[in-house]
């Protein structure tokens, strides 16, 4: 045995060796002194998901005499032409819900250039993969503005959109002048919204395959609920002889939010005929509901006490019988509720995210506590609200710290509720205090075109495990998941014949905690052409990797070898965030 040792140690020396030794160019398909994207071509399409068979239309914002055209699904290659325009077309394959990554290459002398990227998401519906987006101002909006923020959106692939605060009351959500909606009304906050606004957001939406969410509490009223209709018979109570109602204040605001009862059936009914007024006039595809987490011990009108997140369930049942072709989400408020929400039908696990939940593992974990609620039926959108204090006042968004939190909720097959008329640092949607830079926002598509690209290795199932993966020349400090302070993460997921093993370098960051209150979390260093060994007894057919921080994404097919039970191979390089996949 101690012979055997000694011979595979041997093995794997060579092996190293052999891998420092080989050109780059001989080994990799890939620009060595490139770590991001060289943006030669400005990429876009023409929607933000299609369906399958549907034509895709292309977008560059030049020319390149000489390119390629390679549209690939994962690693695999399904076509390539000549790019010989500024706009082409592609009939997207017939395939369901499989994400495509489009590259412009060039090949010289076995090295490859790629001058832009862009993912290709064809979906029949929107809540397989959610990419969820908001919407939070509608006043007089121009229509050139509401394009402009579609268009926005659309190029980041967001898929579906929150409709925050579009509402009169939240008892009564959409202002009726007789049988017909009115032109105008106020919100909570005493902001102006408009109904053609809203109406042109969700039907301009549509036209690029974006869904529309009204937002509205499942159980609130404003204080003059007695008028409109609402009995103090389905409120809720801080005490069991319904004298002090439970309430959310908000000083300053037309009314504070008195919470009513979600298991009331006559509540229901009456929620239910209001929102048949907003289907009947506005043509949303579904109810966003939301909540105002753990209230704590309360009471029916009666005195009896309710357990309030008990009453999610019969609500939701009840609200898709009563509207089966309608989508709905209900806000798990840190996950309160949350496996009585997954209980009951919602289209996508939604999860606000507060303390004490702060840590990137925290996020990682409400992913896998929602894949283990649904039955890994339902994927993940996260409202985690970046650089909170440090949006009190203007700014910007600090670029790595929103990397890093993107990066984490991604590897784990969940999506990230950020991006909107601006980005979002508070649960108050309108708060546009922090602004993206330029270099944020193109780093950011290049996350969202990974998410896209790549949706069926990272968001499609799979059973995440730890991998024995080695730095086999030393550079990385490699530790399984959960982060390590001045360690590379290393995030091992086992899918189908594919073993897939992210890396996220938290090598040189400040701190852990995924908020980044103040923005001060700090970028990592590029790490290049390391070469790693992974204990594997499997036969190897092909070594893969991507990364949203090199060459747009693009799948980088890698050399590697076999040594006794070490599979080796180096990669190109990682900064953020690199996906490596083994293909068996």
């Amino acid at each position: 045995m101690k012979l055997i040792k000694i011979n595979n140690c041997f093995l794997v020396l060579i092996a190293l060796l052999f891998l420092h030794c080989t050109k780059p160019e001989d080994t990799f398909n890939y620009t060595p002194e490139e770590t991001q994207l060289v943006t030669e071509v400005v990429l876009k399409t023409d929607k933000t998901k299609y369906a399958p068979g549907e034509t895709v239309t292309f977008s560059s914002d030049k020319m390149l005499s000489g390119f390629t055209v390679r549209y690939k699904h994962l690693n695999n290659v399904i076509k390539e032409e000549p790019m010989s325009g500024k706009t082409w077309t592609w009939t997207a394959p017939a395939t369901d819900f499989k994400g495509y990554m489009i590259e412009i290459y060039k090949a010289n002398d076995n090295v490859e250039t790629i001058a832009g990227t862009i993912a290709v998401d064809v979906s029949s519906d929107w809540a397989k993969f959610p990419r969820y987006g908001f919407l939070s101002e509608f006043g007089n909006v121009s229509d050139a503005q509401i394009n402009a923020n579609l268009d926005f959106l659309k190029d980041f692939h967001i898929n579906a959109i929150q409709y925050y605060d579009w509402l009169n009351k939240h008892h009564a959500p959409l202002k009726m002048n007789g049988n017909v909606p009115a032109t105008s009304w106020v919100d909570i906050a005493n902001r102006s919204i408009s109904f053609n606004t809203v109406k042109n957001y969700i039907d301009k939406g549509h036209d690029k395959n974006i869904a529309s969410m009204f937002y509205n509490l499942l159980y609130g009223t404003w204080n003059d609920y007695a008028t409109d209709g609402v009995s103090p018979e389905w409120l809720i109570y801080n005490n069991n002889s319904h004298t002090n109602v439970n309430k959310h204040p908000l000083p300053g605001w037309l009314s504070d939010i008195y919470v009513t009862n979600p298991g009331n059936t006559n509540w229901q009914n009456y929620i239910f005929d209001k929102t048949t007024l907003v289907y009947n006039n506005l043509n949303f595809d579904g109810w966003h509901l939301d909540q105002l987490g753990d209230r704590g011990t309360v009471y029916d009108y009666n005195g009896n006490t309710v357990q309030i997140n008990q009453t999610f369930t019969p609500f939701l049942k009840n609200l898709k019988t009563k509207f089966p072709s309608k989508k709905m989400v209900l806000n798990a408020v840190n996950q309160y509720g949350q496996s009585n929400i997954l209980s009951a039908g919602v289209d996508i696990a939604y999860t606000e995210v507060w303390d004490p939940n702060n840590t990137y593992k925290s996020l990682a974990d409400i992913i896998k506590d929602n894949n283990s609620l649904s039955n890994n039926q339902v994927n993940t959108v996260l409202a985690a609200y970046m650089n909170y204090d440090k949006a009190n006042s203007a700014g910007f968004f600090n670029t790595p710290g929103v990397l890093f939190t993107d990066a984490v909720i991604f590897a784990f097959g969940g999506s990230h509720l950020e991006l909107g008329e601006h980005m979002l640092a508070k649960e108050y949607f309108p708060n546009n205090n922090l602004q993206m830079s330029g270099e944020l926002k193109k780093r950011l598509q290049k996350y969202y075109d990974f998410m896209v690209a790549y949706e069926n290795i990272l968001r499609e199932g799979g059973t995440f495990n730890s991998p024995v993966l080695n730095s086999g020349d030393g550079q990385l400090n490699l530790k399984n998941w959960p982060p390590v302070a001045s360690t590379v993460s290393v995030i091992g997921k086992s899918l189908a014949n594919k073993q897939i093993l992210h890396l996220i370098n938290f090598s040189n960051t400040s701190n852990l905690n995924w908020r980044d209150t103040n923005g001060e979390q700090t970028a990592p260093a590029v790490k290049k052409n390391f070469t790693l060994s992974l204990a594997n007894s499997n036969t190897v057919s092909k070594v893969w990797y991507a990364s949203p921080d090199l060459d747009g994404g693009a799948s980088k097919e890698l050399t590697f070898t076999q040594v006794g039970s070490n599979l080796i191979f180096k990669v190109p390089s990682m900064q953020y965030w690199g996906m490596i996949v083994v293909e068996y």
